[in-house]
């Protein structure tokens, strides 16, 4: 699938969410009644994304929780809620999305739907705390799995251990990294109504689609 084409996906499956909350309609039920236009981009990545994000909401939002410093899930704007929720999912369960890609792609959503005008700062902030959190469980489990292997060989024991310590001091920050030190949290619980509109408009516009 080509990038456009996802990027389309997830700015429909951001429709389909924030109409989920607004109208207070589980997601499929919002898809079945054919509350999308029919060229919002509904196909089948923007579908998985939808029905992960419902599948998955309560782990998503104690994961916004854990990386929102100061900032309740339920004061958020409501665009700001469901775009996270679906950056955190894309982020955590699809693997062939490079992580730069999914933040920026969130990002830009931000700048354009976002509640408030500092909106794309704070999604950059959280999902960058989020992704670094996610490499770290990485480098951790690489670890646990490395000292099984060296119990379970009598010849690796005799072998002095490699430093993971050196090895993670060696990892490289993400590129956003800089950002993270200036990224201010704070938000308002402003009112999201007028983002319905915007969105269909724009996405039956392919022209507006961010790449």
């Amino acid at each position: 699938m080509k990038r456009h084409e996802r990027s389309l996906a997830r700015r429909c499956a951001l429709q389909v969410l924030y109409q989920s909350e607004l109208l207070d309609k589980p997601a499929d039920i919002v898809v079945e009644e054919g509350l999308v236009p029919e060229d919002a981009g509904m196909g089948d990545y923007a579908r998985m994304l939808i029905f992960g994000v419902a599948s998955h909401s309560a782990e998503l939002d104690r994961t916004i929780s854990m990386c929102s410093r100061n900032w309740a899930i339920d004061r958020m704007p409501v665009v700001d809620r469901c775009l996270l929720r679906l950056a955190v999912f894309e982020l955590k369960y699809v693997e062939d999305v490079p992580v730069s890609v999914s933040i920026n792609e969130a990002v830009e959503l931000a700048k354009e739907f976002g509640g408030e005008d500092d909106s794309h700062r704070f999604v950059n902030g959280v999902l960058g705390r989020l992704a670094r959190k996610l490499d770290g469980e990485d480098q951790q489990d690489c670890e646990e799995e490395a000292k099984g292997e060296e119990q379970s060989d009598p010849a690796a024991q005799q072998e002095a251990p490699a430093s993971f310590a050196e090895e993670e001091a060696a990892v490289e920050g993400f590129k956003d990294e800089r950002d993270q030190a200036s990224t201010e949290d704070a938000v308002s619980a402003e009112d999201c109504s007028e983002l319905n509109a915007t969105l269909q408009t724009d996405s039956a516009d392919p022209s507006t689609v961010a790449e």
